[in-house]
């Protein structure tokens, strides 16, 4: 059994967040700087089995691409050329970084940690994972 591994593709950085084996559970992996990205999901699939890969799609609030798209499409078709056989699926990922801010605030978080643009990365990711994960179940 295989993970699934969601990606949060940034200009400067990549929030990264995977599931159980089971494919229950959605959990913050890492982040990571974006020009270090595949480097580090080759060293994570040497240990680990993944199935599918989520990515963030960028989208406007009316519905259209969002300027990040010209940079996100360029990695995905790196990604799907070294793992060819690893499906990769897309799901909206607007409202994100608001929510990833206000779970922080809920979560107890001072102030400070929440400055850390790592976390809200890392925690978007793990958003889009469960919202993937969320409906699949429907």
């Amino acid at each position: 059994m295989g993970r699934i591994l969601a990606i949060d593709y940034g200009k400067k950085r990549v929030g990264l967040a995977v599931t159980d084996p089971q494919k229950i559970i959605a959990n913050g992996l890492a982040t990571v700087k974006t020009s270090e990205i595949l480097d580090y999901i080759q060293s994570y699939l040497a240990k680990e089995t993944v199935e599918c890969f989520i990515i963030g799609y960028a989208k406007t609030l009316g519905n259209q691409n969002s300027e990040s798209m010209e940079y996100i499409r360029p990695f995905v078709k790196k990604l799907q050329k070294y793992y060819p056989k690893t499906p990769v699926k897309w799901i909206d990922e607007r409202f994100t970084s608001q929510i990833a801010k206000q779970t922080m605030i809920d979560g107890g978080l001072k102030k400070k940690q929440r400055q850390v643009k790592e976390n809200v990365d890392k925690i978007s990711a793990t958003i889009i994972l469960q919202s993937y994960l969320e409906n699949q179940n429907i």
